[in-house]
């Protein structure tokens, strides 16, 4: 029986994927390794199942049979290892998870430690940067992303915080520059240090009565790093919009002051997401809930 399972797993993958090189990504094998299964699947069932050329590959019409049948059959395995995976009271296995750069080596991170610590079976992977990434193709478990999260029936999202924003600056910058007393007072000859991507930089965005205003400053510095804008900011070099569990150990110390106060702050939602499926497992369950548990104490403004 487990032959006849050989290679299924990899032709599933390839299919959805769209190439085997993906398909090895989210397995976490080599693109030869995915091949090869295939190949030796290919071989035992007696047909092709993909048509390839050079720049592209596409099922067969006995492939698309066969997927079909393949999709449901690890549906099913999928629902058996949930029952068995219930049982279970030790989360065990490996979590894939991506996060923020900077709030995942200062926060979260630190808060997935101290969950593996709890649960000596379970596994760990994170990986840290800002870009958004494709949880399929990748091959991850959990993505935290801070702000709109889009339109995606694939996805299913659980709130884990808020990213509280602060506007703040260095003692000097406002000894030179006057103190802003309001969002109408944020124009030239005031500056600003600004978080961009991609060469597109970040509006500010505050609550203003019933609708949410938008700035955009001159800026000396664009960067895709908060801790570079944080150091700027601390250094005079301008105004910077930054997460208030950043900017809290500069306000504490005085080397950052809040430049007025907001009557009704603004955030961004912190999301956990994972792919849609029929079951939740209980490693990724573990994860997830101790992220909503611990998270949002770490991210208050005061």
């Amino acid at each position: 029986m487990s032959q006849r399972l050989q290679g299924i797993e990899e032709f599933v993958a390839a299919v959805e994927a769209g190439s085997f090189a993906l398909a090895a990504q989210r397995l976490h094998v080599t693109r030869s390794a995915v091949a090869k299964s295939i190949a030796r699947l290919e071989a035992r069932l007696h047909t092709r199942l993909f048509l390839r050329t050079t720049r592209s590959q596409s099922l067969t019409q006995e492939g698309h049979g066969y997927y079909e049948r393949c999709r449901n059959a690890l549906a099913e395995l999928e629902a058996a290892e949930a029952l068995a995976d219930a049982a279970r009271s030790t989360a065990s296995g490996v979590v894939r998870v991506s996060m923020p750069a900077m709030l995942g080596r200062l926060k979260i991170g630190p808060l997935l430690l101290a969950l593996a610590r709890r649960h000596p079976q379970l596994s760990l992977e994170l990986g840290f940067s800002d870009r958004l990434v494709d949880l399929a193709e990748e091959g991850l478990d959990l993505a935290i992303r801070s702000g709109d999260l889009g339109d995606s029936t694939a996805l299913v999202a659980r709130l884990v915080g808020m990213q509280w924003m602060v506007l703040c600056a260095a003692p000097s910058y406002l000894a030179e520059r006057g103190r802003p007393q309001g969002i109408e007072d944020l124009k030239p000859p005031h500056e600003a240090v600004l978080y961009a991507r991609d060469g597109a930089a970040s509006a500010w965005r505050f609550h203003a009565g019933d609708r949410v205003a938008e700035v955009l400053l001159p800026a000396r510095l664009r960067c895709d790093s908060a801790e570079v804008l944080l150091e700027a900011a601390i250094g005079g070099m301008g105004l910077a919009r930054l997460p208030a569990w950043l900017a809290a150990e500069a306000l504490a110390a005085g080397t950052l002051v809040r430049v007025f106060d907001e009557p009704r702050p603004f955030g961004f939602a912190l999301h956990v997401i994972r792919a849609r499926s029929r079951y939740l497992p209980l490693k990724t369950r573990v994860v997830i809930d101790w992220l909503a548990e611990h998270l949002p104490p770490l991210l208050a403004t005061d």
